[in-house]
């Protein structure tokens, strides 16, 4: 008895396959600002990113945490939707706890400036441990 063989159609593999548009967003995404609309009125900013995600830089084993940020703006602002794209370019990144919230902060005091920003990142429980790492920059006042 004879099979006829027919090429099978396979969906296409990550590396052939075209990125979707909110993969394009989130790989192209960068921290855009806008000009503070109250320089000079000392307010805060409180941002929760409750889906914050990357992979364990040992295991390869996904981490999940709830990303706190609060900011005195100076003279620029955050915009918003570039934040959330920026965030989610953490998804696939191999980085430890300690090392992506020191880089959201390094990264979020280039793009706005702010006169004083803390970042929490307080991860999800994996192994029966429990990790939460806060980080406080403040401008250094200049004397009048």
């Amino acid at each position: 008895m004879s099979h006829s063989s027919t090429p099978e159609t396979l969906p296409p593999t990550q590396e052939t396959r075209e990125m979707k548009y909110g993969e394009r967003e989130i790989a192209e995404g960068q921290l855009i600002t806008f000009p503070n609309p109250r320089v000079g009125r000392r307010y805060h900013v409180n941002i929760t990113l409750p889906e914050f995600t990357c992979k364990c830089p040992f295991s390869g084993y996904p981490d999940f945490a709830t990303i706190d940020l609060t900011y005195v703006p100076n003279l620029r602002v955050v915009e918003l939707k570039a934040l959330k794209l920026y965030i989610n370019s953490y998804r696939d990144r191999y980085i430890s706890h300690e090392e992506s919230v020191n880089q959201i902060l390094d990264d979020f005091i280039a793009a706005c400036d702010p006169l004083e920003v803390t970042i929490k990142g307080d991860f999800t429980p994996r192994g029966n441990v429990h990790t939460v790492i806060e980080i406080h920059h403040s401008k250094p006042q200049l004397d009048s």
